[in-house]
């Protein structure tokens, strides 16, 4: 039968197929504990999830009725019996907020979380799931954090189930993870709980001979122990056991006692610190494995910290004023000198300080003689102990240094010269000599180049005797006392050296060497009389002119001998001790020595702290160990105090003239901090040197330096800040244009440099600065120094004479309002607006200067000059009370510029000047203003 179309036109005949949204849900006709019942009991996992869920929800929406709350807690206990660990760990991912919740309602559903969810959570920590597990270690934590779980139940019922979980028959992986949770509660349960329920079995896994994973969480949460318990508890309890967790024979047990030495230094007496703990520290710095002695070294400066003393370190920056004095309560001296160490430690390849330069002529040669020096050391003493290897490469890497600087002094001398002065160390008597250590110190590594000395009188004549006689028989006497391995070092020295043959200064140096090489060949042919020495050159070498000059000079021996110290001990000796210098050079090693020794803090602590900048340590512990120093360095330069500055200055110039960058930049973010303890007179003289290179540095040195300009600048005396007017205008240039964020900085620092300079330094100098910055290319550089400007208003207007304050109007309105570029006339509305709103001149002189120009805008024909315009006129001056109480001519002319306005072409012109938007923040307006337009 066919059937058409109209067939089913009648309404009873039409099939309607119904939609899922036509139904009314079944969950929506069940009450929440009977959807709640539904899911829970589905065999479906993620039904049962959802219910983990929103358990929160449910418990929300019966919160009115008490009976339905203790309904949904109870199921909560029966899903807590899940046999599905992802439902479980779902369920103690929500406790802490139900616990809010709980306690928020406390009325309504009183010992809710106490009855129901506690015992949860403390029965997780010991599921047979590791995620389980950390869920709920994480929730407790949460909980005694926020102070949710009642002292009482602290006590009865989780201090007792961590005590059973870390007994010996426990599981490895919950023994360790409960010791781990009661080392982090023990600073939220306090004190007493902690020494009474915590202590006793911490004390015991710290001796755990079975599993060495919980001495080391012992080991690496020790510090928090002792500063719950106290000092009493520690040096009683908890000291003993640290000894042997500092000598553990895992590894990883002793460098997690290094890393929270500080702490627990914190918790003691300054007796035991310095008796005790010192000689243990040390024991760690010179652990055999490397990982201990890197973590010992980055816990040496804060560990160095701890021996603060306020009466010894007292901040007085002006010592002939006594200003800023910090006292310290007697109960609070050493917590509160700890935190301000803390707080004064400080944040981050190529070099380009001027102090380097200064002192090592030959910047790149340097470092390319003491990596080849370093590597022939390595070879040849590998067989050694690792500490005699640090001495050698400590020793042989000061040689090239200082022959480097030595040969880039004299390189229009000629290598006959020098090889004669080579031969005179051969002259010199043997006397008292000095070991390797003794020679290796910053003092020589870093010091000027000696002048040249006048010898004593008769030993001059005796080794012109010496030298005629060599002339006329024709002979080379060698020395007997250098040894094959000495020729074999200087053969593997030229080695090193010839890839870099091209360089002057290397070539050289290896003439240098390969005549001493030469002359160590020889065999030996004649022994002088007089029993001072050996020559080592031929006579054909020595010209009149190199007879005339020939006087003993350290700085060319030194480089040229290499490991035969002996050979010119009696030479150091003789300067040391018979030149009268004005130079601190006069000072002798055994003195240089004496002026590193202060009584602060152990010597051997400083010395080993010193020791961080020795290039072998990077080596042999640590490549950023200078970092480490350098972050320290503020901390350990206040404990000592402004006294012992002598100690630390070699250390802080070598760290100045690091090679990388990251070791620099975190000096130069804390040499402000340095100024305040070291005092005026030796920032003069030992950092404004250093703040200078820091100022031709890489910008992200720089940085450091500019983001605390106005901090280190204000601590000079007046004559020496205005030296830095001249080189602010550096800070313009960057090796990145796009580093905006530098030049924002300079804007902001611009505006705290304002109340150091008067009117006259601040026109001339900081104002040309601050209208480049004006021009800037980016917006925020800009709305910064619109800011800048402002302030450079108000500070001169406010100084005795006005005249600036008129002349920099003026070159505003030059400059900016009459600027062919749109951009800078909408700057100069910026400014007036700026000007305006912080008050920075007086509306008067504000009406004579700058508003007549500032009116005159409104006819300009770019509409964003008009809009900013627009909003500066009726949402900043009209509500200044000058123009809404006073009738003046300035008034009226304000008030037709905005009718004016309110007929303007454009729309958005006409909305601003007719009435206050919904937004009425101006510096907003300004700020999408100055974004969206250039």
């Amino acid at each position: 039968m066919a059937v058409g179309v109209d067939d089913y036109s009648s309404e009873s005949d039409v099939i309607i197929i119904p939609s899922a949204l036509d139904f009314v849900s079944q969950d929506e006709m069940l009450t929440p504990l009977g959807r709640l019942d539904k899911y829970a009991a589905s065999e479906n996992i993620f039904n049962r999830q959802m219910v983990a869920r929103s358990l929160l929800d449910t418990l929300k929406e019966v919160s009115d009725d008490e009976r339905d709350c203790i309904a949904v807690l109870e199921r909560i206990s029966r899903l807590a019996d899940d046999s599905e660990p992802t439902v479980r760990a779902e369920l103690m991912e929500q406790v802490p907020h139900i616990a809010m919740f709980c306690q928020e309602n406390r009325p309504s559903i009183p010992y809710a979380f106490s009855k129901y969810l506690l015992p949860i959570v403390v029965r997780y920590l010991a599921d047979q799931n590791n995620q389980v597990r950390k869920t709920s270690q994480a929730a407790l934590l949460v909980l005694l954090e926020q102070e949710l779980i009642e002292r009482y139940d602290v006590e009865t019922k989780v201090c007792p189930v961590l005590i059973e979980l870390t007994a010996p028959d426990s599981n490895d992986d919950v023994k360790t993870e409960a010791v781990a949770i009661m080392c982090k509660m023990a600073s939220m349960v306090g004190k007493d709980i902690t020494e009474r329920l915590v202590l006793p079995r911490f004390c015991e896994m710290c001796c755990d001979c079975r599993m060495f994973h919980v001495r080391k969480v012992c080991a690496a949460n020790f510090g928090d122990i002792c500063s719950v318990v106290g000092q009493q508890a520690t040096e009683e309890m908890l000291l003993p056991r640290f000894f042997q967790l500092c000598s553990d024979n895992v590894w990883g047990v002793r460098k997690a006692c290094a890393e929270c030495f500080m702490a627990v230094s914190c918790a003691t007496s300054q007796e035991v610190r310095r008796t005790k703990l010192s000689a243990l520290f040390i024991n760690l710095v010179s652990d055999p494995s490397r990982w201990v002695r890197q973590a010992a070294f980055q816990s040496l400066g804060p560990f160095i910290s701890t021996f603060a003393n306020p009466s010894s370190s007292g901040q007085y920056f002006k010592e002939e004023e006594g200003k800023n004095p910090e006292e310290h309560g007697s109960a609070q001296e050493n917590s509160e000198q700890i935190r301000i160490t803390e707080e004064v430690m400080t944040e981050d390849e190529h070099n380009r300080t001027e102090d380097l330069s200064s002192h090592v002529s030959n910047d790149e040669f340097a470092p390319e003689l003491e990596n080849a020096v370093e590597d022939q050391n390595a070879m040849s003493n590998s067989s050694q102990r690792e500490s005699d290897f640090q001495t050698e490469s400590s020793f042989h890497c000061t040689l090239s240094s200082e022959s480097c600087g030595k040969m880039a002094d004299e390189n229009e001398r000629s290598s006959h010269h020098c090889t004669a002065r080579l031969r005179e160390a051969g002259l010199i008597s043997q006397e008292t000599s000095l070991s390797e250590q003794e020679l290796y110190n910053s003092f020589h590594f870093w010091r000027t180049p000696l002048p040249e000395i006048d010898i004593d009188l008769e030993l001059q004549q005796t080794s012109e005797i010496i030298l005629n006689r060599e002339i006329q028989e024709l002979a080379m006497p060698v020395s007997p006392n250098i040894p094959m391995a000495t020729r074999k070092e200087l053969e593997e020295m030229i080695e090193n050296l010839e890839p870099h043959i091209d360089d002057p200064d290397v070539k050289a140096q290896v003439e240098v060497l390969s005549a001493a090489l030469r002359a160590s060949n020889l065999d030996p042919q004649e022994e002088t009389t007089v029993g001072i020495g050996k020559g080592t050159d031929s006579q054909n070498e020595l010209s009149i002119k190199d007879q005339q000059n020939f006087k003993p000079i350290l700085g060319d021996i030194v480089p040229l001998i290499g490991d035969t110290v002996e050979n010119m001990d009696s030479t150091l000796h003789y300067i040391h001790n018979d030149s009268d210098l004005s130079t601190n050079s006069s000072f002798s090693p055994e003195e240089e020595r004496k002026s590193k020794v202060q009584d602060v803090v152990p010597q051997a602590l400083l010395d080993q702290y010193l020791s961080m900048t020795d290039p072998s340590r990077a080596q042999t512990v640590d490549t950023e160990i200078a970092k480490h120093c350098a972050y320290s360095l503020p901390g350990v330069a206040l404990t000592l105090g402004r006294q012992n500055w002598h100690c630390l200055k070699d250390t802080y110039e070598t760290l100045a003239s690091d090679m990388q960058w990251k070791v620099r930049r975190t000096l130069a973010f804390s040499i402000h901090e340095l100024a305040v303890i070291l005092g005026d007179q030796l920032t003069a003289g030992d950092l404004v040197p250093v703040f200078n290179g820091f100022l031709k540095d890489l910008d992200e040195v720089r940085i450091g330096v500019l983001k605390h300009l106005h901090d280190f600048l204000k601590l000079l005396h007046l004559d020496k800040r205005r030296e830095y007017l001249y080189q602010l205008q550096e800070f313009l240039v960057t090796d990145n244009s796009r580093n905006w964020r530098f030049r924002a900085e300079l804007a902001e620092q611009l505006i705290l440099l304002l109340d150091l300079y008067s009117a006259r330094d601040i026109y001339d100098y900081l104002r040309p600065i601050a209208f480049s910055l004006c021009a800037d290319k980016v917006s925020s550089v800009r709305w910064i120094s619109y800011k800048l400007v402002s302030e450079m208003v108000k500070r001169l207007y406010m100084a005795s004479t006005s005249t600036f304050v008129v002349d920099l109007m003026d070159e505003l309105v030059e400059k900016f309002c009459r600027c062919h570029k749109w951009s800078g006339r909408q700057t100069f509305v910026f400014i007036c607006q700026t000007i305006s709103e912080d008050d920075c001149l007086p509306m008067d002189q504000f009406a004579v200067h700058l508003l007549p120009h500032l009116l005159h805008l409104a006819s300009d024909r770019v509409p964003n000059v008009r809009v900013l315009l627009a909003k500066t006129l009726k949402q900043t001056l009209l509500e200044k009370e000058y123009f809404l109480n006073s009738a003046n001519s300035h008034q009226e002319a304000v008030e037709q510029t905005i009718m004016a306005l309110q007929m303007d072409d454009d729309s958005d012109v006409k909305y601003f000047a007719s009435i206050h938007p919904a937004s009425t923040k101006i510096a907003d307006d300004a700020m999408s203003t100055a974004s969206s337009t250039y």
